[in-house]
């Protein structure tokens, strides 16, 4: 089965994605935060407190949509006998696209983490800071790839590799320039080479000390030249410690960063980026395989759990999908894209009645429970995860083939 906590975790991703594509045509995007365990009471009186004040606001249009933002969340959390165990993140404003229009929505949501942030804030966008650390990947590495030429410090957040340092050094090649001696070159090379190594460490101290979380190290290069700056004994002791080993890289750059990761299998064995990849491998092995145990496609998936024959269901983050039920002379429920809705019946030739909609995952949780299916979500971030998008996004392991 799905971690109920990676579920809610996923759900609220997506709608982290959501509410950060909206843009107010003025401040009049509302964020109320609720803290686990204040006084709900309390955020209601603050809020009347701000419909108050609101009346001050010069134009008229903008005043018209806090207030009646303010007086949607006001009677939203009424609705509240006490504040949930979590709190409330509450979203609401005018997201109309013309000028002069009003569509005032709300969202809202019990964050699957307790909330420590209390705010009121007004704005052209609204304040997810709070959601985005609770969505952030826990599981992070670092990454220093190093030659004589460039070097890069980098964190591996989950699936996404970060770069946030990169640097050309001024170190010379072997080759001398002439007029000078071996011995003096040698020595120039040296010490730019040990100003070089000093100045990767520094960025790499710093980086790595401002993120305590990091599992592991990896210090990754082609050639000699990684060993040569871990025998200079310049990091920090409590990044020294967390160093995991070298990677043989062909590159540098993003192309070699991208290599650590692949070639550094064995290091970060248990990271989120080298079981989804290995995972997604596997499903596409079985794909090819004749009769291969393996389904993919919206329809036939669905169809396999149904029959309890899906020994594990993968969905990726990215799909669209929900279960739709709907009504014309009976009962039916069809998978459609989010937005989509069915046509009229062949049979009655009446416009259907929808009753109601469900994530795609929610709507599979049923039969999950019943014949022991785990879902797993995986990421569109890895070039596996777009190819499995590729595929529609959906698809399982099965127990055998019916």
């Amino acid at each position: 089965m799905t971690d109920p906590l990676e579920k809610e975790k996923t759900k609220l991703k997506k709608l982290v994605r959501e509410l950060g594509s909206i843009k107010g045509r003025h401040t009049e995007l509302v964020t109320v935060y609720v803290p686990a365990g204040y006084n709900l009471n309390e955020m209601i009186n603050t809020l009347r407190n701000e419909q108050s004040t609101a009346i001050n606001i010069k134009s008229k249009a903008v005043r018209k949509n806090v207030t009646a933002a303010l007086d949607k969340i006001i009677q939203y959390l009424g609705n509240y006998r006490k504040t949930p165990p979590n709190g409330l993140a509450v979203f609401c404003g005018n997201v109309a696209e013309k000028e002069g229009q009003t569509d005032i929505k709300l969202w809202a949501l019990e964050p699957p983490e307790p909330l420590r942030a209390r705010l009121y804030w007004c704005f052209q966008q609204f304040d997810l800071r709070p959601l985005e650390e609770m969505v952030a990947e826990r599981e992070i590495y670092g990454i220093i790839l190093i030659d004589r030429s460039e070097a890069d410090v980098a964190l591996l957040k989950g699936k996404k590799i970060e770069s946030l340092f990169h640097a050309d050094s001024l170190v010379p090649g072997k080759s001398r320039a002439g007029g000078q001696s071996s011995a003096r070159f040698a020595r120039v090379r040296e010490g730019l080479k040990h100003d070089w190594f000093k100045q990767v460490t520094e960025a790499a101290n710093k980086i790595f000390s401002d993120h305590p979380e990091i599992l592991g190290i990896m210090i990754s290069g082609p050639g000699p030249t990684k060993e040569e700056f871990l025998k200079e004994e310049l990091l920090h002791a409590e990044v020294k410690k967390k160093i995991l080993g070298t990677v043989d890289t062909s590159y540098t750059g993003d192309h070699g960063l991208s290599e650590t990761v692949e070639r550094g299998q064995d290091l970060i064995r248990e990271s989120a980026v080298v079981k989804e990849k290995n995972l997604l491998q596997r499903f596409f092995m079985e794909v090819q395989k004749p009769g291969g145990l393996a389904v993919y496609g919206l329809d036939e998936t669905v169809n396999a759990v149904n029959r309890g024959i899906v020994e594990e269901v993968l969905a990726s983050e990215k799909v669209e999908f929900v279960e739709i039920e709907y009504e014309c002379h009976e009962r039916k429920k069809i998978y459609a894209k989010r937005g989509e809705r069915p046509q009229a019946c062949n049979e009655c030739n009446r416009a259907p009645v929808v009753i109601g909609e469900k994530e795609l995952e929610d709507a599979l949780m049923d039969a999950s429970i019943q014949f022991g299916t785990k879902i797993t979500i995986v990421s569109a971030d890895t070039r596996e995860g777009q190819q499995f998008l590729a595929f529609g996004g959906i698809g399982g392991f099965l127990r055998y083939r019916a």
